[in-house]
Formats: structure tokens, C-alpha cells, sequence
């Protein structure tokens, strides 16, 4: 695995299942939770992205919310052994895109998210406040 893993990196949208959105939970410390959960998430949320190196998930991102007005974050999961190569910042990236070019509300909106504890300094990095009860950041449509 080089230095440039993002170069090598697809991203996907909407193409995670259920059980690999659980395997991905899993590996990285979240809990567990039940397949029907999991398929009922995906099938509500407005997207997810799956990041794919040599054929292999390797991360993942969801995007959920009204789809108009408010944006969240949701597990943004990259497993351990590619960690701090850029994969995370490309999905959030990548998400947080999706939310520009699909807001309707004007000027700004409103993007959201819980950040797993000691992750803070990743969303810090991308110019998300660190709140109360989790990170938010105002975006301006162009």
C-alpha cells in the first residue's frame, strides 16, 4: 500500500449493502446492530459512498437529513489499517459536495454530524465547529 492510496481510491455512491455497512460498524468499534437496521438506514438515507481500493471497502460515508435544508454526517468509517491516508477527508469531501449541489435554500446550509469520540481534530481539519452535542458547519452555495 503506497503513500498515494487516493489516487487509487473509487468512490462509489450507493452501492453498500447492508451486511458490509454492519462488517465496516464492526471494525471500527461502533456497535452492532441488526441487518433489517441497517438495510431500513441505507434505504432512508439520502446517500451513502463506499470507498473501494483493489476491489476491496475499504470506507464509507453517509449523508442523511431533509435533503433541502440540513445535512448530517453519519458513520463515516474508514477501517483501521488505511486510517490517516486521506480516505476520510475524500468521503467527507465528497459528501459534503453533494450537499452543496443539492441544497435549495438559498445562500447557506447547515451540515451536522456526531463525531466519534477523539476524531474532533479530523472534522477540526475541515472546518467543522466542534459543538456541544457534536460538529456542524455553515456552508455557502455558490
Amino acid at each position: 500500500m503506497g503513500e498515494n492510496v487516493c489516487e487509487e481510491i473509487r468512490l462509489v455512491d450507493n452501492i453498500l449493502q447492508a451486511e458490509d455497512f454492519i462488517r465496516l460498524r464492526i471494525d471500527t468499534g461502533f456497535a452492532e446492530i441488526p441487518v433489517e437496521h441497517a438495510r431500513k438506514a441505507l434505504q432512508n438515507g439520502l446517500i451513502n459512498v463506499s470507498a473501494i481500493y483493489n476491489d476491496e471497502l475499504v470506507g464509507m460515508g453517509r449523508l442523511v437529513g431533509d435533503g433541502a435544508m440540513y445535512w448530517y454526517l453519519q458513520e463515516i468509517i474508514v477501517v483501521p489499517k488505511y486510517q490517516r491516508k486521506g480516505i476520510g477527508t475524500m468521503i467527507v469531501n465528497h459528501l459534503v459536495d453533494y450537499a452543496k449541489a443539492n441544497s435549495i435554500t438559498g445562500k447557506f446550509t447547515t451540515i451536522g454530524g456526531v463525531s466519534a469520540k477523539g476524531k474532533e481534530p479530523f472534522y477540526e481539519k475541515m472546518g467543522f465547529e466542534i459543538i456541544s452535542n457534536g460538529i456542524k458547519k455553515m456552508i455557502e452555495i455558490e
